[in-house]
């Protein structure tokens, strides 16, 4: 005999996105309004973790925020400097800086009526976010990107994380932010390389929900490049609201099932980030991994050459180059590495591989399977277009 106790569990979120500018000037009580949150009691215990690179970039802003905190300390209160810690991938390459985070957690006895800021871009946001997911449980987190990426696409999602045995996000949380906070003024002092760097999730999200989107991206195309102000707002905001309105409305926020629409182009784009030890941006290794698919998919018969050629232009006149010799990368057996990173992507979906491709411009699709020739060719002609030319050339096997 046998016996079942059941119940369905409903968990409400609110997920915020809030947009200003110079978020630690005095005057601006975005950052002050969202920690105190209507509540009534005593100052807000407050920790803050600062990417190093960008204190460095901007010399007087941890200066800034401690005169912030200083001006609110009625209802704020800061425990101590801000922390200060390398960005980048690196921080995510070991779990060391998550526990370097949660012993300040436990020493400042920050608790879940507490917050943990983090003042940086995507990999500290995802180490950071780890950190804050598991202290205490959860404890609430307050997310302030300042890449462009981390500001339109990463920064806004649900989703925490470090690497681990050789594999992009292995170990985290899908645990969403308290409230994240988007400040333009940030992104002033990035490199030509990191502003651009977010450009292609826009592309992405655009590509497979918004073709109106697409459009505005094209028309914007030259103003873009030349990282004119107004036209990157209007990208990190409507980007941002396309990646909020998919996790808010799929009906499957941290990703239980086997689709993951939102990372149209990333099963090879993770695997040639790690391939090349992370010289490749996310960014651009992900421009390489749509044009691929996007190729792909062409020659499939899913989508017509005249909107494959739409995207691949897009994104070179968005500065992105299309191709990398990490495509070719082989192993002791000739086989191409990049190709593992569909067994990979399947092992993290949970067991079926499912590939977002386009049918049209702002119409994605799902398949669950991959022609391995049809890729070899899509990659052949990646390395045909950045070399100019059209004749054939013998690389490495997929296996």
């Amino acid at each position: 005999m046998s016996s079942r106790i059941e119940r369905a569990i409903t968990v409400n979120w609110r997920h915020q996105v809030l947009f200003t500018q110079n978020v630690f000037d005095t005057e601006n009580a975005t950052l002050r309004d969202a920690l105190v949150d209507g509540e009534k009691r005593e100052p807000r215990k407050t920790l803050i973790v600062v990417d190093e690179a960008l204190a460095k970039a901007q010399p007087t802003l941890l200066s800034q925020i401690n005169a912030y905190f200083k001006t609110h300390s009625d209802c704020l209160n800061l425990v101590c400097e801000p922390v200060v810690m390398e960005g980048g991938e690196r921080t995510k390459n070991s779990y060391f800086h998550v526990s370097e985070v949660q012993s300040q957690v436990d020493r400042y006895h920050i608790d879940r009526h507490s917050y943990l800021i983090c003042v940086g871009g995507g990999a500290l946001l995802d180490m950071v976010g780890l950190a804050a997911a598991t202290a205490h449980r959860g404890i609430r987190h307050i997310r302030i990107p300042t890449t462009t990426l981390s500001q339109d696409d990463s920064g806004v999602g649900v989703k925490n994380g470090i690497n681990a045995f050789g594999k992009k996000n292995f170990i985290g949380t899908f645990a969403p932010p308290f409230a994240v906070i988007n400040d333009f003024q940030l992104l002033s002092t990035l490199s030509a390389r990191d502003k651009r760097n977010g450009y292609v999730e826009a592309v992405k999200v655009a590509c497979i929900r918004d073709a109106e989107f697409f459009d505005r991206i094209e028309a914007d195309a030259d103003a873009l490049a030349l990282f004119e102000p107004a036209a990157m707002h209007r990208l990190i905001y409507r980007s941002a609201e396309l990646h909020m309105n998919h996790i808010a409305s799929n009906g499957d926020p941290f990703e239980m099932g086997s689709a993951r629409p939102l990372d149209f182009g990333h099963w090879a784009a993770h695997k040639l980030e790690q391939i090349s030890e992370y010289r490749l941006r996310h960014g651009e290794a992900v421009a390489i991994g749509i044009a691929l698919d996007c190729i792909y998919a062409r020659d499939m018969e899913f989508l017509s050459a005249k909107q494959c050629d739409r995207i691949l232009r897009l994104l070179e006149r968005l500065g992105f180059t299309l191709w990398s010799t990490d495509l070719l990368h082989a192993d002791a057996d000739g086989k191409l590495v990049v190709i593992e990173g569909l067994e990979e992507f399947r092992e993290h979906l949970g067991g079926r591989l499912t590939i977002t491709l386009l049918h049209n411009i702002g119409d994605g699709f799902e398949v669950n399977e991959m022609n391995l020739p049809k890729v070899m060719d899509a990659i052949h002609e990646l390395q045909e277009r950045a070399e100019g030319r059209k004749d054939s050339k013998i690389i490495p096997a997929l296996g």
